[in-house]
């Protein structure tokens, strides 16, 4: 009996002894497991180092070229790009608010009369806004087409000397070079704020956001001559025939248009496939902490869903998005980053929605229902930082590039080799050409 009992308590502590092996190695293959869905997280899955500061991308050396290379164009470089789209690897727009003088970073400088350990410029941050006066580009409103001694009244800078309005509007090749001199428009703009190919046109026309000029213009593909204008130059409102500062535009596949208006205005404009005026929605709202569906402050960024037909809307000073179908019913809204700063919207071919977030210097991916699914970026002014990005474009290879503002240029990212797909700003909707 005495033996029967010690081997039914040998038993007993090897089967505990087996089930509690089992249990740990179960828990160390949990852990491995999690071990490994982790090392699937970076945007090059398995690399070791890093830290993903551009995300899934690497920044092309010298792309674009500096102006500072073309003839009598020494002393001066790139000023505050505002809008950016590839036509394809070997045509995309660059418009900018003008030329600003060469600038090296200087030294630290000890700034006590606007208070104790104050220097500039502000250690390993960009040391200029190309987008502030006097130093800085013409901000527009005072381009030519005004007398100078206006502009720089307006402006606060001397023009020649802080800045020039010269290639508002250029297009450059995959090497980053000036393949075409669009500065026959110099003149006639006053702030080009976007740049466009309608996707679903093909024809390809060239459509420009001049928000100062307050109007839409629509060139022919060799940019020769206007063929269309919506809105009335130079004169703001709210009605049929005028916008406020207008922001950017998208289309449906008939080519339905929805105008983002704007800077000054608070409304949502859908034109027809030919420009006519259909409807416009939004209200004045209370910023920053607006809540209230249709109410805007800042209409910027805007894109619109193929298939679903809505209408993603940023309401930029009320960090929020909000969603309404084509003709302008409420669908949804979600928050972004209370601090942030969202410029623009762009929906790409494989249906996911991205921000730029100018104040956090983020390249943002959400799904269509507002989950977030990706972001990056980081505020620097060496090549791959990112400092008031104001516009974004993907071509037909995948290549992501940006506008910025603040630094004053514009950027062109590749993807990193072995980069996780599904992190890729994906690519455009091209419906009417390849």
């Amino acid at each position: 009996m005495r033996n029967r009992m010690v081997i039914i308590a040998l038993f007993g502590m090897a089967a505990a002894g087996f089930l509690g092996g089992l249990l740990l190695e179960s828990r160390i293959e949990r852990v491995q497991a999690q071990a490994g869905s982790v090392a699937a997280f970076p945007a090059v899955p398995g690399q070791k180092g890093g830290e993903d500061i551009t995300g899934p991308y690497e920044p092309v050396a010298d792309w674009p070229q500096p102006l500072s290379s073309l003839p009598g164009h020494e002393n001066w470089n790139w000023g505050a790009v505002e809008g950016i789209y590839a036509e394809s690897p070997n045509r995309v727009f660059i418009a900018e608010r003008g030329e600003e003088p060469v600038l090296k970073r200087p030294a630290n400088t000890p700034v006590p009369q606007f208070g104790p350990s104050l220097s500039f410029p502000t250690g390993e941050v960009p040391f200029r806004n190309a987008s502030q006066g006097p130093v800085a580009s013409l901000p527009g409103g005072g381009a030519p087409g005004d007398k100078p001694e206006d502009a720089e009244k307006l402006w606060g800078g001397k023009v020649g000397v802080d800045a020039r309005w010269e290639h508002a509007l250029v297009v450059v090749d995959a090497s980053g070079k000036i393949s075409e001199d669009w500065t026959k428009w110099d003149n006639f703009f006053k702030r080009p704020h976007a740049v466009y190919i309608n996707p679903y046109d093909a024809d390809k026309g060239i459509w420009v956001v001049d928000d100062y000029k307050e109007a839409i213009f629509k060139f022919s593909h060799d940019g020769s001559k206007i063929l269309q204008t919506i809105g009335t130059p130079d004169v703001s409102g709210a009605d049929e025939t005028h916008f406020n500062r207008p922001t950017f535009v998208t289309w449906l596949p008939d080519s339905t248009m929805f105008v983002a208006d704007g800077y000054n205005g608070t409304r949502v404009v859908k034109l027809d496939k030919n420009g006519k005026f259909l409807m416009a929605w939004g209200q004045k709202g209370v910023a920053p902490n607006e809540t209230r569906p249709g109410y805007f402050n800042v209409v910027h960024g805007i894109a619109a869903d193929p298939v679903t037909h809505r209408v993603y809307v940023v309401d930029r000073s009320n960090h929020r998005i909000q969603v309404f179908d084509e003709n302008g019913k409420f669908v949804d809204q979600w928050p972004v980053d209370p601090h942030s700063s969202i410029n623009f919207l762009y929906i790409s071919a494989d249906r996911k929605l991205w921000a730029a977030d100018d104040r956090n210097s983020r390249i943002v991916g959400y799904d269509l229902e507002g989950h977030l699914l990706y972001s990056w970026g980081t505020l620097a002014d060496w090549p791959g930082g990112l400092f008031n990005t104001h516009g974004m474009s993907v071509d037909q290879e995948g290549n992501f590039y940006v506008a910025e503002v603040g630094n004053g240029r514009a950027q062109k990212f590749r993807p990193r080799q072995g980069a996780n797909p599904a992190l890729l700003v994906g690519k455009p909707v091209y419906a009417a050409w390849k």
